[in-house]
């Protein structure tokens, strides 16, 4: 499946703009800065699942597809695949909407496991309130 015919697989958690400050040194945008948007985003979904804190434990797996370039809004959608006892692993992909017309795109996707966190830091249960 190409992205033209592909869609974006959960919820649009968040949108942001890659700005010039976000650059590696070739130009494009860093692969850490992509990471980290995902990873806020997945811990947006995590945090509503939880009912409360989430802390980011593992990135399970990570693909580049297409580099992000200055200008594009950058938009990270969720799925939770797996709910445990106090963690839960969640899909993220990352689509770019282009400055030139045109199709969104699927530029990256991982896989992240956030586990539920109490007040002292320490794991509890996903379907108790913190």
């Amino acid at each position: 499946m190409t992205d033209s015919t592909r869609t974006p697989n959960g919820e649009l958690q968040i949108r942001t703009v890659a700005m010039p400050a976000d650059t590696n040194p070739n130009g494009d945008i860093f692969g850490g800065w992509v990471l980290s948007q995902m990873d806020i985003a997945g811990g947006v979904a995590a945090h509503q699942r939880a009912r409360g804190r989430v802390a980011t434990v593992a990135v399970d797996s990570m693909t580049f597809h297409r580099p992000v370039f200055i200008g594009d809004v950058l938009c990270c959608y969720t799925h939770i695949e797996r709910v445990g006892r106090t963690s839960m692993t969640i899909k993220i992909e990352a689509w770019a909407l282009r400055r030139e017309p045109g199709p969104r795109v699927l530029v990256t996707e991982g896989v992240y496991t956030y586990v539920a966190i109490d007040t002292e830091r320490r794991p509890r249960p996903v379907d108790a309130a913190c």
